[in-house]
């Protein structure tokens, strides 16, 4: 299991939260996937043998977030 924080751009409201954990949750692989709201990242545990962490950021973005580069 790898664990790791995604920095975004800004979360400008609270049901992005639910929107963010909800689709990364139904993905094969992911452990945990926590919105930290007031710090605009999301931490996300997951395993690497079945999910990458270039997929998940696609779907960050796919829906619409920005994803800041580190």
């Amino acid at each position: 299991m790898k664990t790791e924080k995604i920095q975004l751009e800004e979360l400008t409201c609270p049901s992005c939260i639910t929107k963010i954990e909800s689709v990364l949750s139904k993905e094969e692989g992911m452990e945990k996937a926590k919105v930290l709201f007031n710090a605009s990242k999301v931490k996300v545990t997951y395993n690497e043998d079945k999910i990458s962490g270039e997929h998940i950021t696609d779907l960050i973005e796919k829906l619409g977030y920005v994803v800041k580069s580190t």
